[in-house]
């Protein structure tokens, strides 16, 4: 296997022609001794033949720097995630590099550059994604990394945490189900986060365990963010037969669509029930304070750090690669049985 003088032999190919895998020969061309003589001996000969231009040597001992890379940093949400890497990665001496990507490519690139130069000993990667390009990019670096709440269906080669939003979405819709509430709103997440689709589904699940079927005129999208919450119970109380309760996907929906309910002359809990998702501290202050599923985020984020610092296999056990923390329903004043 010796490529053409104007193709570059890639990692990948020295992988496919030892018959490992492509972390096994980053892992060689990184020093680290977790490779057998044989294999080492294997892969430095087909290094060799093949006149692999090797980047600068990374450092084999850790470098005390943790990346996490989040799209914003001005929500309730992201300071939650926040938190709870840094509580890890300060038990462990280490630092921790925020980097807020805004979901555009020229962001991600410049933090793949910045990465790549000084080195890192994990990445967490939350509520974003990467192309496979950079995925591939960061596995050759021998830099571990975990994602936190995926976007997508997570890559099975990738270590997971995320929160069991079906489970969520359907202890929501069974809590508005049980105080006698029949016409149900759902003011609904991104339809590409996996996330928002669990939750939907769950909300679909206990209203057919009830026996009765979504109204797809009570369904509306949004993103999470405040406005989409105002815009879309706003749409809801302007249909000839407004529901009665409403499920939103996330906190910040919930809030907006207490402001929708306080233009009309309305209010949460005493005219129609709101449950949110997320229990961001911000549920506890609203008035009145949010009913709302609790997600463990912090507790997410923690252990995305100590997959990465103590290895996943440390963490995980049996080989698991997807981690799952449960949820639970907090009461509070927003929900009451119909007036």
């Amino acid at each position: 296997m010796r490529a053409p003088r104007d193709q570059r032999v890639t990692i990948a190919d020295i992988a496919h022609e030892a018959g490992v895998s492509v972390a096994t020969v980053s892992k060689v061309l990184n020093g680290h001794s977790q490779v057998s003589a044989t294999t080492r001996e294997k892969v430095e000969a087909l290094l060799a033949s093949n006149n692999y231009l090797r980047r600068r040597s990374r450092p084999t001992h850790a470098v005390g720097l943790v990346d996490l890379v989040i799209n914003e940093l001005d929500s309730p949400w992201s300071v939650e995630v926040i938190r709870g890497v840094e509580e890890v990665v300060a038990q462990h001496r280490a630092g921790l590099v925020v980097t807020a990507v805004h979901a555009e490519p020229a962001d991600t690139l410049r933090w793949m550059d910045n990465l790549t130069r000084r080195g890192s000993d994990g990445v967490i990667l939350a509520v974003t994604d990467l192309p496979h390009g950079q995925r591939r990019k960061i596995r050759e670096l021998g830099v571990p990394l975990v994602v936190v709440d995926p976007v997508g269906n997570p890559d099975p080669a990738i270590p997971s945490v995320g929160a069991t939003n079906w489970h969520g979405g359907l202890a929501a819709t069974q809590h508005l189900l049980g105080l006698g509430h029949r016409r149900i709103g759902i003011l609904a997440g991104p339809e590409h986060v996996l996330s928002a689709r669990a939750r939907l589904d769950g909300h679909r699940a206990a209203l057919e365990g009830a026996g009765l079927l979504i109204d797809p005129q009570l369904v509306r999208g949004g993103d999470f963010h405040h406005g989409t919450g105002l815009t879309g119970m706003r749409e809801l109380l302007a249909l000839p037969q407004p529901p009665t309760a409403v499920f939103a996907c996330s906190d910040l929906q919930a809030l907006g669509a207490y402001e929708a309910l306080r233009r009309a002359g309305l209010r949460a809990g005493r005219d129609v029930s709101v449950v949110g998702f997320d229990d961001l501290p911000t549920a506890s202050w609203a008035s009145p304070p949010l009913t709302t599923v609790r997600q463990p985020l912090s507790e997410m984020a923690s252990m995305a750090a100590r997959i990465v610092l103590q290895g996943v296999d440390t963490v995980l056990p049996g080989g698991m690669r997807r981690l799952e923390l449960a949820t639970e329903l907090v009461e509070r004043e927003s929900t009451a049985p119909p007036a």
